[in-house]
């Protein structure tokens, strides 16, 4: 499925989330962080050996339920997903290695 440039339209509920099945990677930040957009390459340079995880951006702040109700506190936090369950949580990550790893992660959860 690869990267997601754009963050979602309409922030999905939790209940949502946790009723995706196939592995999901689910990106909290913002278009204006700096630390967003320097995990951007890393992201899509890991996304690429892995076409059948979903990618879902959300654009995160004061007031968002989805983000609050992951205890998301820094951007960006990547939330791993398999089966609605969260498997791997990275934070700020600075390599690409990281985010290989946690996608291994979640194509392999059962």
């Amino acid at each position: 499925m690869g990267l997601n440039t754009q963050f979602v339209e309409s922030e999905p509920s939790r209940t949502e989330i946790d009723a995706l099945e196939e592995p999901v990677v689910v990106e909290f930040g913002t278009d204006w962080c700096p630390h967003c957009k320097a995990v951007q390459p890393l992201l899509a340079s890991a996304l690429i050996g892995h076409p059948q995880v979903r990618h879902i951006r959300i654009e995160d702040g004061p007031g968002r339920r989805l983000g609050r109700s992951f205890r998301v506190k820094l951007w960006p936090t990547l939330i791993f997903l398999n089966r609605g369950r969260e498997v791997a949580r990275l934070v700020r990550p600075v390599e690409a290695g990281a985010i290989e790893q946690a996608l291994a992660q979640i194509e392999g959860a059962v």
